[in-house]
């Protein structure tokens, strides 16, 4: 979907139409959960610091979030998706893998759904989509931002290689900036430069994803979309509007980020075994510190204890803490809610 969240604003009130919007808090420590494309051309992006956005475009105007109205505009567009295939790999609520080999509709050619899905979605939510078409996820993936908004991009099985070669290594999924500066200086900023390194190489450099790098430079990737996928995590993080060093107050905001960690697991399936507390400084540098359960965490008292001991193992004197968050990971699997919600009392 294109700018999704900032464009479901828009389409609901005209008067933002036309207009740098941004999703987000406008406070001091506020982080832009999305841009419109009217913001973008002044620079605005999403989790950009919105005190730096307003910097760039005086004139942006700050909307607060509803995620309701953006689960239900995701929800039509699902509901879209499965009348071609049940091949569905959900990214995100805006983005998504779809496997249409062997499409509900037998529409021979991919590229003719992808047409037919964008004129649906916009048809039925109002909202516009780009896709990208061709022989698996890494160029797929790549080909849905390369004509946005509201573009198809095709990437044929004999353009793949000249396709992948061009690319900047920026464009590559997968390599953030830290990655790219570090391939850069190692004379890699193009696919044909990373075609040209051995996978002993890449793994020396980048570890296992050496061999994930070796093979999308060939344009290779195998895995499938899969229409079932285990929760990996979940959690809540604040940021807050001042620094704070103080125990007594540190733990309260803790315990309100717990709250909602809770809230969210009670919704979830699974029974999580490590929980993780996320500690940001003053000076913006980051820590985690993690515990694993071998029995699982299952109770409202475990999470708060947990991230009560792992915070209080770290806390000093007149480090200032500006953010807090905690997550649950390695989850056993999503039968358990079936068997009933997270026990919230002792």
């Amino acid at each position: 979907m294109d700018a999704f969240f900032a464009s479901v604003e828009q389409r609901d009130n005209p008067e933002l139409r036309g207009k740098p919007v941004a999703v987000g808090g406008d406070g001091e420590r506020g982080v832009i959960a999305a841009a419109s494309y009217e913001a973008r051309e002044f620079g605005v992006y999403s989790a950009m610091s919105s005190k730096i956005a307003k910097r760039k475009c005086p004139n942006l105007i700050f909307v607060k979030h509803r995620f309701g109205a953006y689960k239900a505009a995701s929800l039509v567009i699902r509901t879209i998706f499965k009348d071609y295939t049940d091949l569905i790999e959900p990214l995100s609520l805006d983005e998504a893998y779809l496997d249409v080999t062997h499409n509900k509709k037998n529409i021979a050619i991919a590229t003719d759904i992808a047409i037919e899905i964008k004129a649906r979605i916009k048809e039925q939510t109002g909202l516009t989509a780009s896709a990208g078409v061709s022989v698996n996820k890494f160029l797929a993936k790549i080909a849905s931002d390369m004509d946005k908004p509201d573009g198809i991009y095709v990437v044929k099985p004999h353009q793949v290689a000249s396709f992948v070669a061009s690319l900047p290594i920026e464009k590559f999924f997968g390599v953030g900036k830290v990655t790219a500066a570090k391939m850069k200086a190692k004379g890699i900023f193009t696919g044909a430069n990373l075609k040209e390194k051995s996978v002993k190489e890449l793994v020396k450099s980048f570890g296992k994803a050496g061999h994930y790098f070796y093979n999308v430079a060939r344009g290779i990737d195998n895995r499938p979309v899969v229409s079932q996928r285990g929760r990996k995590s979940l959690g809540a993080e604040s940021t807050f509007t001042k620094d704070y060093s103080e125990e007594a107050i540190l733990l309260e905001k803790l315990e309100n980020v717990a709250k909602s960690v809770i809230k969210r697991l009670s919704k979830s399936g699974g029974v999580p075994k490590t929980l993780t507390v996320k500690i940001k400084f003053a000076d913006f540098t980051q820590i985690t510190r993690s515990k694993t359960v071998v029995g699982g965490i299952e109770k409202s008292i475990q999470i708060e204890a947990l991230s009560k001991e792992l915070l209080l193992g770290v806390l000093a004197p007149h480090h200032k803490i500006r953010l807090l968050g905690i997550s649950l990971s390695n989850f056993e699997g999503e039968q358990k809610k079936a068997q009933g919600q997270l026990t919230l009392e002792l």
